[in-house]
């Protein structure tokens, strides 16, 4: 059993095959937390909470004149407002009229079969017959009818448990939530380091890794995105922990939205962590019977490094969250026309990119911004999802039936979240774009973002898009979403703006994807937002890869592919060849290069093929060649990361291995020369010690190159690179 519960003295104890987290139910009917580690046995752990008089700590009800006993400074497993706890909360709410205060107090318990679902919100899923539990704990306010219920899923195997929690109203007067968490950690041990990954537009998830300090550190977006400068995943680790050893624990939060993660060190250097939807500007009214759920927090453990914390994070998130089908399906490799032609294309100019794709091994040509409407520039269009034939010089079932001809399949972008005011759309319909009543509207990229907290606009959607995947064989589309939503205001629910609206808008985009995904289930949904403005685990439920950043730079790439591996499996990376001097930063580096970062994740082009010399022309055809013979070790092999591109000037090196070791590849881009260069060793993880191994024709035991080394070619030129296949030999 993952899920254990002691009557008598009151714990619940959940267990994953490396880790261990307990609870505990106080005197006071107070749900206290307890332990949460390495595995270990089922002792109860409240006996680590020391009760002490401390000054201005206050006792909740029920703990009469016990000075010692205060929740200012105890473990809580939901600290909520208003029970004088005075450190970052996971609840605020109150009823109308009233002053916000709660004070939860156990009320019941079950422990299932099975996994919990979240209707209309992403969660890591289970089959019936898997090895997962459900424990579900009800809380109550001691005053008022408000009900709690926390939810937790334990995948034993995959070390995983996942939280959640339901707010219910079952009094006759309104409840207002001004926040809601989706889990809450305390810990009594202080001395702990926070990693967070910042970034930009094209320069996402930058891995930062500080000391927490006493007071509050928070990482949060409240752009109405996941974003591009903040990512709803976070690893706290003790201060010693590195790549190799060290405990560490990492929370992933299942929402594409403006989110919240706070850490705070206490007066007692005891370590808080919350995260959740972003409060601010957050109100859900609750009237009687009704529920608020929150968004699912993933957590993982692990004792023996960062690199056993994120490998074992990307198993359990290939396979307990990812559901498309084509997660087990070879994924095409792609060419996209955008850094070809902008929007600057025909019909026949599209037709030679795929004559050219379909000649080096190709599988599909992407068709991306500019097909519909009156779209030139990203001025005007948005919205009008009918193709502009007049620009095809056909229809989109005569263009996609003639690169099915040549053997490829076709895919197409989108940005239907998105209006623009130059658009059929919003001539007919103002009053769908989100804008303040009597201002001029803030605009990004000159577009306007749609409401989609209104039936009528998740309708369109959901019947602009059946619409243009029934017109012709589309096995692929490239969802996008081009700025920050702001202004957030609804026209047909004016009393919701601001408070509701924007969680309203997540779990609209997420009804239409489901519904797009339920009515074409074979098609190949690649997420974007300006590249990687919303990669988080929420989306990676609708989709199975996601535009890893808009820049295309391999150089900046290892270093935004660096950061993303921390949290995410690398098979959702979606990474392409791009032409060189590039786009972004005009930089110039070797089409070797250029393709061997790009084969860290679901690989493709994003250039104009015609425009190849016929010796590029050949390399892309072997670069092709070479991802597809080791395709199932690039998608799901375990990854190893050999060094960090801000800790070691001179290369970044990565590794794949497969899960029964029979197979591994190394992978080096160098980015700087010396003269008189000292030679390079790096050591391969992952293998069999006592197996040997095939590389560049020679024989290695997996001992030698694991702690012996491996001795890298010296760099021939700026940015030069190096792959290698390690093949076990069979004795």
């Amino acid at each position: 059993m993952a899920i254990r519960f002691d009557r008598e003295a009151g714990t619940f104890t959940l267990h994953t095959k490396n880790s261990t987290y307990q609870m505990k139910v106080d005197e006071n009917k107070v749900l206290l937390h307890t332990y949460f580690g390495a595995l270990t046995d089922e002792s109860d752990y409240s006996y680590l909470i020391v009760p002490d008089d401390h000054g201005f700590c206050a006792q909740p009800a029920g703990a009469g004149g016990d000075r010692r006993y205060s929740l200012d400074f105890y473990p809580q497993e939901y600290a909520v407002h208003g029970n004088g706890d005075f450190r970052v909360k996971a609840l605020k709410a109150r009823l109308v009229g009233k002053v916000p205060a709660l004070d939860l107090r156990y009320e019941s318990h079950r422990i299932l079969e099975g996994k919990y679902t979240l209707p209309g919100l992403p969660h890591a899923w289970a089959e019936d017959g898997d090895a997962v539990q459900t424990l579900e704990i009800v809380l109550r306010d001691l005053y008022e009818e408000v009900y709690v219920t926390l939810l937790y899923g334990v995948y034993e195997e995959e070390n995983l448990i996942t939280r959640a929690a339901v707010i219910e109203n079952r009094g006759d007067t309104a409840l207002e939530v001004g926040r809601a968490m989706s889990l809450c950690l305390d810990f009594p041990e202080g001395e702990k380091d926070l990693v967070n990954f910042y970034g930009k537009h094209a320069g996402e998830r930058q891995p930062e890794r500080r000391t927490l300090g006493h007071g509050i550190t928070e990482i949060a977006s409240g752009r109405g995105t996941s974003s591009h400068q903040h990512n709803p995943f976070v690893i706290l680790c003790d201060r010693d922990t590195t790549e190799e050893s060290g405990a560490c624990m990492a929370v992933s939060l299942l929402y594409s939205g403006s989110f919240q993660i706070q850490a705070e060190v206490d007066q007692f250097d005891s370590v808080r962590l919350v995260c959740g939807i972003n409060d601010e500007d957050f109100c859900w009214t609750l009237s009687k019977g009704e529920t608020f759920v929150t968004p699912e927090a993933l957590i993982s453990y692990a004792d023996d490094g960062l690199g056993a914390l994120t490998r074992g994070l990307q198993r359990a998130m290939y396979r307990r969250l990812i559901r498309s089908p084509w997660k087990d399906q070879r994924r095409p490799t792609l060419v996209n026309n955008w850094e070809a032609t902008y929007f600057d294309f025909t019909g026949e100019k599209l037709l030679a990119i795929a004559r050219q794709a379909a000649r080096i091994g190709l599988d599909m040509l992407v068709l991306d911004d500019g097909w519909f409407g009156k779209r030139n520039d990203d001025n005007s269009g948005l919205g009008d999802w009918y193709v502009n034939e007049e620009k095809l010089g056909c229809t989109l079932g005569s263009l996609v039936q003639q690169v099915n001809d040549l053997g490829l399949k076709f895919g197409i972008w989108i940005e239907p979240e998105m209006v623009s005011e130059d658009s059929d759309l919003y001539r007919e319909h103002p009053d769908w774009a989100m804008t303040i009543p009597g201002r001029d509207p803030v605009r990004g990229r000159n577009q306007l973002t749609l409401d989609l907290s209104r039936r009528e606009v998740i309708a369109y959607m959901k019947d602009s898009i059946d619409a243009l995947l029934d017109s012709a064989n589309i096995a692929y589309i490239k969802w996008d979403m081009n700025r920050s939503v702001d202004n957030v205001f609804s026209a047909a629910n004016p009393e919701l703006s601001q408070g509701a609206v924007r969680h309203k808008y997540v779990l609209g985009l997420y009804e239409v994807m489901e519904h797009i995904l339920e009515k074409h289930p074979d098609l190949l949904i690649e997420g974007c937002s300006g590249g990687g403005g919303r990669f988080d685990a929420g989306m990676l439920y609708y989709v199975p890869q996601i535009w890893c950043s808009d820049n295309t730079d391999a150089i900046e790439r290892l270093w935004i592919h660096h950061g993303t591996s921390y949290g995410y499996p690398m098979s959702a990376v979606a990474a392409h060849v791009s032409v060189c001097p590039n786009h972004q930063n005009g930089r110039v580096t070797p089409f070797k290069t250029r393709g061997i970062c790009a084969m860290q994740g679901s690989f493709g082009y994003e250039l104009d093929l015609g425009k190849l010399t016929e010796e590029e022309l050949q390399e892309a055809g072997e670069q092709i060649a070479l991802y597809n013979a080791n395709y199932d070790l690039f998608q799901r092999g375990d990854y190893y990361r050999l060094s960090s591109p801000a800790e070691n000037g001179d290369f970044t090196a990565w590794s794949y291995v497969m899960p029964d070791g029979s197979r591994a590849s190394l992978s080096v881009v160098y980015t700087d020369l010396h003269g008189n260069p000292k030679p390079h060793r790096i050591k391969w993880k992952g293998l069999i010690p006592d197996a040997h191994y095939l590389v560049d024709g020679r024989a290695y035991t997996g001992a030698a190159l694991m702690h012996g080394g491996f001795v890298l070619p010296r760099p021939e030129c700026n940015y030069d690179s190096y792959m290698a296949v390690a093949e076990k030999v069979e004795e």
